[in-house]
């Protein structure tokens, strides 16, 4: 491993996959830009695979034949795409051509192993094209990858490649940033779907993959193997940590495999009402497995397929994992299964599971990969349904648990309707997968599950055994009564169960014993540590807190002079006044908490989840939220409540409350989606709605319920799910001690309570530690602020290029210290901007210096360059500091005659004086629409109105036709735009989506104003 560039980098890669991985090299002239495809390797694979064939269509075409065939190959991709070619093929002429040979499911034959032997699997470095990006002279660009990885000429996968060492060092991010900003999906070798595949970035340390570019929104995944049970990838002696993606995951069987396999097309359509009509929203994503999928699948598939049925395998995955397509992957692979004998290993593969989205998705994958129906079947009818399946060895069946106990009586049933179903299980294997382990696989159902696959294998060990029981006194009847039920609780020697969980009890440990590579249960585990460090979900303990220390730390800060906001510091005395005993107390706490620090997180949208301690508990907190809030004559916090049955309060003779009747008529089905309405944001719920339950926008919970062990996991769960700007999550616990909390997440996540370093002081002390450094200082901070606190809620183009230029000029000061002194510098900034973040949901900090520190730390992390560790470096995205800022100026929080701000010279000494502001400030239109028509609409929606613009802004057509038009006309052809820009961005701003493409006057109005805008910043930016 000599060569410390970029070039030896790729060199080795490259003498990897022509060594072991089954790589044949080609050169970079191979490649034809106009079809984007390695034309000459297409035309011989088809040539000598399909040699019959191509010699019918010779004798007919003659010398055209290899045009005519790339050219309807060209079609075809256009049509259908790469991945459905490479597997079903395409037509020429009337014929159909095979364009790859996968591995068949059970033993290969000769003449399919020369198949499978004609794949040409291909490497070329430094393919060059010429892009529709253009330079600034105007000339199209010349576009170079590192590395094009291709299956019979088709490319399927690209890379780029950086090194961390050497005079230049450069990591994956780098990688990440050259694919959002110098590789255009318009260009054919990138089209999504149509070429190749799958984007990797690629550095010693990490992979990150994408499968498509679409542009600054790119979204790139980590593929790394993890380590120590966070992110990242393991040391491996003598090789590189990413060496696994060339040596093992992009080897020809490997990439093969994965072709035919697991990669899938995931569509998700939606019905939207249009002022037209009902219109159906198609959203297609390419699914590639994340490294921990792929790897479970594989392990499950070769343990079973080497030691057969009767096995039980745990697969601890953390939310966030993705473990409905892990299901389907391993559905798909068990039912076709074959071992060392050709023997199918399962004749049936059960999946059980409450999702309702599994089963669906199921279907829908499975159909790609099999392009034949019949092979999924839902139970969805009644248990007769179940009954039919599994005596016609249907291949998956999906079901629910409950509906095993039932068989029996089904099975008479249909003898009385004379449909006579005898389930057959005698020399019958089944896989049984059962998602969320720990609530399925006790108890009585699965018994009634184990007996029924296993009817005739238990009924032959009754007989065998009651040849030597002694008891006589028991009847013949009775022995075997009581041997029949012994053998169904055993473990069945032709069923193998998959459970997947997230947090299992230890009997599921117990139960699911197959051990992994620790020597014990779990058999594969992907953790909650990795899913938070890889940024699947969030870490819903780094701000939790009690409310001994909630109120402990007011206290401390009741005289601080740096908490000098009045209006704030009087809220905060009824929690000084009272130690909350009773109801009404309780919730005057959560509702002032959640006005003073939630209800403007999230652009305005956050909401709030009340875990009560019993069903009664739920309608008294909901009775006195309610009357709270009228007595108090707030509005916009409008709540539900979620518990089952009929209650009656014992207090209250005759009194009845159910929760249709709590929730002024909104059915129980409906709920969840009502709760996804702006207008409410606190859901009160008891023992419902803690598992399973996602809603990304939830991001504080109020705990007033004893919680332990995996219930304590599952309730702090909900908050841990993504969304747009959510940066930080609050537990507020009235009811439970920190250490039971800690100690109940110890197994699935190592956290670190804030615990006693949770001190205001620290803060103060943090502050001054930074400032020793002298990278940055007080005056570098008031610039900053003096343009961050612009009472405007968009940055404009000189507000950008200022804040940025007080950072670059910070991140050159850094760039010159020592590593080590960067990497102390940097852990500092962290622990301020993290213990700044759960102070401040206790203590208004607003008009202070550390909350003006605080904006300046947030946005100057995301600034500085990567570290050298290869571990990645937590970063806020755009759009979390966008509604960090939106809430800040909201609340008008900083008050800049606070201290001296220094004037901001240094970028007006480069040339930005005189720039002209742009036109009106966009973040009007949501208060002109607002007090035009009524509504209520927030900071978030207003968001979405600035994400159309900067997506018009941004595309090539819609600028030229701003240049060459005048505003009317240019407002016409907006118009014609206005429904794709909109749908682009539907997602999370379902109630002004549903506005715009319904209200005729709405729409209007919305696009006048957008017109207006688009067209003036069009115009001045070309200008300038």
């Amino acid at each position: 491993m000599a060569g410390h560039t970029e070039n030896d980098f790729e060199i080795a890669i490259e003498a990897g996959l022509i060594g072991a991985g089954g790589y044949a090299k080609r050169a970079p002239t191979a490649y034809d830009e106009t079809l984007a495809l390695f034309s000459e390797d297409v035309t011989g694979f088809l040539r000598d695979s399909q040699a019959s064939k191509w010699g019918q269509l010779e004798a007919l075409l003659g010398a055209k034949t290899e045009a005519t065939v790339l050219d309807s190959l060209a079609k075809e991709l256009e049509i259908k795409g790469t991945l459905h070619v490479l597997r079903h093929g395409f037509k020429c002429y009337g014929k159909t051509f095979r364009l790859a040979y996968f591995r068949p499911n059970s033993g290969m034959n000769p003449e399919a192993a020369a198949s499978y032997a004609a794949n040409r699997l291909t490497i070329t470095r430094q393919v060059a094209f010429t892009s529709v990006m253009k330079n600034a002279d105007g000339k199209n660009r010349r576009c170079i990858i590192d590395v094009t990885i291709s299956l019979n000429g088709v490319p399927v996968a690209t890379a780029e490649l950086k090194n961390n060492l050497g005079s230049s060092p450069q990591r994956a991010s780098d990688a990440v940033h050259q694919y959002c900003h110098d590789r255009d999906e318009r260009d054919l070798l990138f089209s999504f779907k149509k070429r190749a595949l799958v984007h990797f970035a690629v550095d010693p340390d990490e992979v990150w993959m994408s499968t498509r570019l679409r542009g600054k929104e790119t979204v790139f995944l980590p593929f790394n193997r993890g380590n120590n049970s966070g992110a990242g990838n393991p040391p491996v002696d003598e090789n590189w940590k990413t060496h696994y993606l060339w040596d093992e995951v992009l080897q020809a069987d490997s990439l093969l495999d994965i072709l035919q396999r697991f990669m899938h097309l995931e569509v998700k359509e939606r019905q939207v009402k249009t002022e037209k009509g009902v219109r159906t929203i198609r959203k297609e994503t390419m699914i590639f497995p994340r490294y921990h999928q792929l790897d479970a699948v594989r392990k499950l598939v070769a343990h079973a397929r080497e030691n057969g049925a009767g096995r039980n395998y745990l697969i601890q995955h953390s939310a966030g994992s993705g473990k409905s397509n892990s299901i389907a992957w391993l559905a798909h692979r068990l039912a076709s299964l074959h071992d060392s004998s050709d023997e199918k290993v399962f004749h049936s593969v059960v999946v059980v599971t409450d999702r309702r989205v599994l089963d669906q998705q199921l279907q829908n994958t499975i159909y790609q990969f099999e392009h034949k129906t019949g092979v999924v079947e839902k139970i969805e009818e009644d248990t007769q349904q179940l009954v039919r399946a599994l005596s016609q060895g249907t291949p998956i069946i999906i079901t629910t648990i409950q509906k095993f106990p039932f068989i029996s009586q089904a099975l008479s049933t249909l003898e009385g309707k004379g449909e006579g179903v005898k389930i057959d299980t005698s020399g019958k294997r089944f896989a049984v997968i059962v998602d969320e382990a720990h609530s399925s696989q006790s108890g009585e159902t699965a018994t009634a599950l184990k007996g029924m696959l296993n009817k005739d294998g238990i009924e032959a060990a009754i007989a065998a055994q009651m040849s030597d029981e002694e008891d006589d006194d028991l009847s013949e009847d009775a022995k075997a009564a009581i041997l029949r039920d012994s053998l169904k609780r055993a473990r069945q020697p032709n069923l193998s169960f998959f459970a997947f969980t997230a947090t299992p009890k230890y009997k599921t440990k117990t139960l699911f014993d197959e051990p992994g590579p620790s020597g014990t249960s779990p058999f594969h585990e992907y953790t909650m540590r990795q899913a938070v460090e890889e940024g699947f979900i969030m870490d819903v303990l780094q701000n939790y807190t009690t409310y001994k220390r909630f109120f402990g730390l007011i206290k401390k800060v009741e005289n601080d002079p740096e908490v000098p906001r009045k209006k704030a510091a009087k809220a905060l005395t009824r929690y000084l006044e009272l130690h909350p005993v009773n109801i009404e107390q309780v919730v005057s706490v959560i509702v002032e908490h959640f006005r003073l620090y939630v209800m403007h997180e999230l652009g305005g949208r956050a909401k709030a989840m009340v875990v009560t301690g019993s069903r009664l508990a739920a309608v008294k907190y909901k009775l006195a939220f309610d009357r709270y809030i009228k007595a108090n004559g707030y509005s916009g916090i409008r709540s539900l409540v979620a518990f089952s049955g009929t209650v009656e309060d014992p207090e209250d003779p005759g009194s009845s409350y159910t929760e249709v009747g709590m929730n002024e008529g909104l059915a129980e089905s409906e709920l969840p989606e009502a709760f996804e309405r702006d207008d409410y944001r606190v859901l009160l719920v008891a023992d419902k709605y803690q598992t399973g339950f996602d809603q990304p926008l939830l991001q504080t919970m109020y705990v007033v319920k004893r919680l332990a062990g995996v219930q304590a996991v599952q309730t702090l769960s909900r908050l841990n799910r993504m969304a747009p700007g959510k940066a930080r999550t609050f537990v507020l616990d009235f009811a439970n001690q920190e250490e039971d909390i800690y100690k109940a997440f110890k197994p699935y996540f190592e956290a670190t309570p804030i615990g006693d370093n949770a001190d205001p002081h620290r803060l103060s002390e943090l502050q001054h530690k930074l400032l020793e450094w002298a990278i940055f200082t007080p005056d570098d901070v008031n610039s900053f602020a003096e343009v961050w606190y612009r009472a405007k809620r968009d940055h404009s183009a000189s507000d950008h290029r200022l804040m940025n230029a007080v950072l670059d000029r910070v991140v050159q000061r850094f760039k010159e210290a020592e590593e080590r002194d960067q990497d102390e510098f940097r852990g500092q900034l962290s622990a301020y901007r993290n213990l700044y973040a759960f102070l401040s949901q206790i203590i208004p900090y607003q008009d202070s210096e550390l909350e003006k520190l605080y904006a300046f730390v947030r946005n100057l992390i995301s600034k500085l360059p990567p570290p050298g560790d290869g571990q990645a470096f937590a970063l806020d995205d755009e759009v979390a500091l966008r509604f960090f800022r939106l809430q800040q100026v909201t609340e008008g929080s900083i008050d800049l005659g606070y201290g001296e701000a220094t004037p901001l010279k240094g970028p007006t000494d480069v040339g930005t004086r005189g720039v002209a502001e742009e036109g009106v400030a966009l973040s009007t239109l949501v208060a002109k629409l607002n007090e035009r028509f009524g509504t209520d609409f927030t900071e978030a929606d207003q968001f979405f109105f600035d994400q159309i613009r900067a997506s018009a802004e941004e595309d090539e057509e819609i600028v030229e036709a701003a240049k060459a038009n005048n505003l009317d006309n240019f407002s016409s052809y907006l118009e014609r735009m206005l429904d794709e820009l909109f749908i682009d961005r539907m997602e999370g701003n379902e109630e002004i989506f549903s506005r715009v493409m319904t209200d005729k006057e709405f729409r209007s109005a919305a696009h006048e104003h957008l017109a207006n805008e688009i067209f003036l910043r069009i115009r001045t930016k070309s200008a300038n």
